[in-house]
């Protein structure tokens, strides 16, 4: 786990158990005691057994049958069950528009940890993520993250970039798409921030469709820096997909804007 994510776990334990205990404490609204107390003694530690078994299901299965939904449906669980145990409930639009022998670029706002979550869950396609290259040293998840062929990214070094890139290029075929949070983090306030251009150069070197992805409500679910949960709603509305055929390399910048505004119309 982007946009989380098995992937962007790393963030979500770091969350969880570290990063929210240095700061922001102060500024946590009240919650019910018993609510606090299922979800530190029952929910994180089901959670944490979930995550590595999936992560190990993961390592045998991919390379036995790659790019299968077999291989795939640890995560698919995974992520409904995360979001079972901690009273979420997630509403889908729009899946009719999509073509299921289509690849696509997804392209999401990223607003919570949640948004991996529902996303592997409530997304059925067979996809990589393109994820920022430090998650790769998460025991177990960065070996599973490898065995699904999710791809790395190094921000850091443009050349490594790039090869990234061009790694995911080449998965992207036969009904196979990608997962980008162009953002390239969480964001801290619930409003959307300045898209990167990687996705729209994927799309654009392969003619793929974008599809824009809204998700709302990750954020009031579970903000950045916190280990608190507030049960509700998280809802993904999957928009119309926009073919490339349509847009010339110097409009790159208006393909961004275009999908942005898509995005943010429905939050």
């Amino acid at each position: 786990m982007d946009p989380d994510q098995y992937c962007l776990v790393l963030s979500f334990f770091f969350d969880f158990f570290i990063t929210s205990h240095v700061g922001n404490v102060l500024m946590k609204p009240k919650r019910p005691i018993f609510f606090l107390l299922y979800l530190w003694i029952i929910a994180y530690p089901i959670i944490a057994v979930a995550t590595i078994l999936v992560a190990v299901a993961t390592i045998i299965l991919s390379p036995l049958l790659p790019n299968s939904r077999l291989s795939y449906y640890p995560a698919r669980w995974w992520g409904r069950v995360i979001c079972k145990l901690c009273f979420v409930r997630v509403k889908v639009y729009g899946l009719g528009v999509l073509n299921p022998c289509q690849s696509y670029v997804f392209v999401l706002n990223h607003q919570s940890i949640f948004d991996v979550f529902v996303v592997y869950g409530w997304l059925p396609y067979i996809f990589k993520w393109m994820m920022r290259s430090e998650l790769r040293k998460i025991p177990f998840v960065g070996k599973a993250c490898e065995a699904a062929g999710h791809i790395f990214v190094n921000r850091a070094n443009p050349s490594a970039a790039k090869a990234s890139i061009l790694k995911a290029e080449s998965q992207l075929r036969n009904g196979i798409s990608v997962v980008i949070f162009p953002e390239g983090t969480r964001t801290y306030t619930g409003a959307m921030g300045k898209f990167k251009r990687g996705a729209f150069q994927i799309a654009a070197d392969l003619s793929l469709p974008i599809v824009p992805v809204t998700l709302k409500g990750s954020f009031e679910r579970m903000q950045r820096n916190s280990p608190h949960i507030t049960p509700g709603v998280i809802e993904m509305r999957i928009h119309k997909p926009m073919d490339m055929n349509f847009f010339r390399p110097e409009q790159t910048e208006e393909l961004i804007q275009r999908t942005w505004d898509k995005i943010n119309s429905s939050l």
